[in-house]
């Protein structure tokens, strides 16, 4: 990405990319691109670009970088319900609605508790351990419930900490959860991201015209 004359962000923008959808991390990133084209949206083709921050606390760098770029950009997001005041503080200090605004009015919608326990709980914990066993991860989760802290747990949310205990298992089955889902069960927080960006985009290229 070009922002002014600094390169960054491993070219995921230029000029046709009218709006940033900035999200936490790769899974968040694949996910939500995976939503749009179930919903038939290509997000590149509608001027959108999904940008990974790398971690939410990574909110201000992006946000103050796309306030010195020239090519004037809608931005809206993705994040973690319990990181609101954290995100309502950046925007708001970003200029992009008020310290008591209602993100999801501005664009930003959160993740009940993140992506990972919106995804589990519209599968269903049944159908996320069948996805487990058609990737070779049933048999790591049996182990891994069998621990003493998560004896107790419910199956949730032992699914839930489980995304997190090995690297790249969160990108791995993001897309593919997302691809399991029917329609009706795709997550508000990410088919409204979606729609807001593309909606977001198209206005923009129309001004442009």
């Amino acid at each position: 990405m070009r922002v002014g004359s600094d390169l960054m962000w491993g070219g995921e923008l230029d000029a046709a990319s009218v709006t940033v959808v900035l999200v936490e991390g790769e899974s968040d990133r694949l996910a939500v691109e995976a939503v749009a084209r179930r919903l038939g949206h290509d997000l590149a083709a509608a001027g959108a670009a999904v940008v990974s921050m790398h971690g939410i606390t990574n909110l201000h760098h992006h946000l103050a970088l796309l306030a010195r770029d020239p090519v004037p950009r809608r931005i809206v997001g993705l994040f973690d319900v319990g990181e609101a005041a954290y995100v309502r503080g950046a925007v708001a200090g970003a200029g992009l609605g008020a310290a008591d605004a209602d993100l999801a009015s501005i664009g930003f919608f959160a993740c009940d508790p993140d992506l990972e326990g919106e995804l589990i709980r519209a599968l269903g914990a049944d159908r996320v351990q069948q996805l487990l066993a058609e990737h070779g991860e049933l048999a790591r989760f049996r182990t891994f419930q069998q621990q003493p802290y998560q004896r107790p747990r419910p199956v949730e949310a032992q699914l839930r900490r489980f995304m997190g205990t090995h690297s790249g298992r969160k990108v791995l089955f993001a897309p593919v959860f997302v691809e399991a889902l029917e329609e009706s069960r795709i997550p508000a927080a990410l088919s409204s991201l979606v729609a807001v960006a593309v909606a977001a985009a198209k206005r923009n290229t129309e001004r442009a015209l």
